[in-house]
């Protein structure tokens, strides 16, 4: 069993409770996780990755929240 190096976002608050998205490098694939639930692991590639980021940064999800 390997060890899994998970890095906490730097824009998560530090406090207790804070709700944070943590990643680790796994091979050539990338492993999301949400801090406030740690066993639930997505494995997506670095050109999935990238491809939903620049969707948020473009703002192509802002429909999909309420106003």
């Amino acid at each position: 069993m390997c060890t899994i190096n998970w890095q906490k976002s730097s824009y998560s608050g530090q406090g207790e409770g804070d709700a944070c998205v943590e990643v680790a490098a796994m091979g050539d694939d990338i492993a999301l996780r949400e801090g406030d639930d740690p066993d639930r692991v997505v494995i997506t590639t670095p050109a999935k990755l990238g491809s939903l980021l620049a969707g948020i940064k473009a703002g192509e999800f802002d429909r999909l929240v309420p106003p």
